[in-house]
């Protein structure tokens, strides 16, 4: 795993030396950044691993990680191709926690998909899987950073590596056994990153787009923020593979590369705001707080 600093060298001296740049070399801005990217620092959603999840209010984009869940990955496209998830429902959401869809529905079993997997919380890390570091300290991990467009977390020492529960991502619930969650039933961290769940837990994918239709939903008032009530539950109209549809009526969305120096700039950007409105740059920053940006493809 290559550990070293992704930020420009400049910054890396001043990051170990306890220095911050002053004003008078102005990092740009993240939308400075994103403004001056060029076409090879962005990439396209790979369609056969890309979900649509519609609602009633929208159209909910999922990147899937097979890199970090490869069992759980498959599993779910074959519960997706097989329409599993179609006519189920949204029947959890939990404040500054978790919104939770799919089974357990006695009436629908797994069909061709496994009932049950192993656990994937860790994978080995894969030297060929790029790991642009963050440079400051993180509490649940000895190293974080990005790979592939998703928020890791690794240990140098047990050559491990896991998906960080951020914002948007999305985990396979499972009960105490850690073979049930095969991802028939899905869960989206919709509030303070719960890094605590880091390897305990397949997490699986990410949110891409839509994530308001989920983060916005009523919280439910039951136990643990269930919906008391049937009649609370949020219908799903469907869930397909992106492959799996017309080219007309895919989302045209590509995501910031992670490996990049101007991925490591907008890391920058956000370790040290300095546009007119910061005053105090915080020298610092946190894996869940670094945005990874999709947009519509030129």
């Amino acid at each position: 795993m290559d550990l070293r600093c992704a930020l420009p060298a400049a910054c890396c001296l001043a990051l170990a030396s306890g220095v911050v740049a002053d004003d008078s070399h102005r990092a740009p801005t993240m939308a400075e950044v994103v403004a001056a990217s060029k076409p090879s620092d962005w990439r396209p959603l790979d369609p056969e691993y890309t979900l649509y999840l519609q609602m009633a209010t929208g159209r909910i984009v999922i990147e899937l990680a097979p890199a970090f869940a490869p069992e759980h990955v498959a599993n779910i496209r074959t519960l997706v191709r097989q329409g599993y998830f179609d006519g189920l429902a949204i029947y959890r959401s939990q404040d500054n926690f978790v919104v939770q869809w799919g089974g357990p529905d006695s009436k629908r079993g797994p069909g061709k998909a496994r009932a049950t997997l192993p656990p994937e919380f860790t994978v080995e890390w894969n030297p060929a899987l790029p790991l642009t570091r963050l440079p400051d300290v993180d509490g649940y991990a000895p190293v974080v950073g990005f790979s592939g467009g998703f928020p890791v977390g690794a240990d140098p020492q047990t050559r491990q590596a896991w998906l960080a529960h951020c914002y948007g991502m999305i985990g396979a619930g499972r009960d105490n056994d850690v073979t049930t969650g095969n991802g028939a039933e899905l869960y989206v961290v919709i509030g303070h990153a719960p890094r605590y769940l880091d390897r305990n837990i397949a997490l699986v994918g990410r949110v891409v787009r839509g994530m308001e239709l989920l983060s916005a939903l009523p919280r439910g008032t039951g136990p643990l923020g269930y919906y008391a009530k049937p009649e609370q539950h949020v219908p799903i109209s469907s869930v397909r593979l992106a492959a799996d549809m017309p080219t007309a009526e895919r989302e045209r969305l590509e995501v910031m590369r992670t490996d990049t120096p101007t991925f490591a700039a907008l890391i920058e950007s956000r370790r040290n705001r300095r546009d007119d409105w910061y005053k105090v740059p915080a020298g610092h920053v946190e894996l869940c707080t670094v945005p990874i940006v999709a947009r519509p493809m030129p």
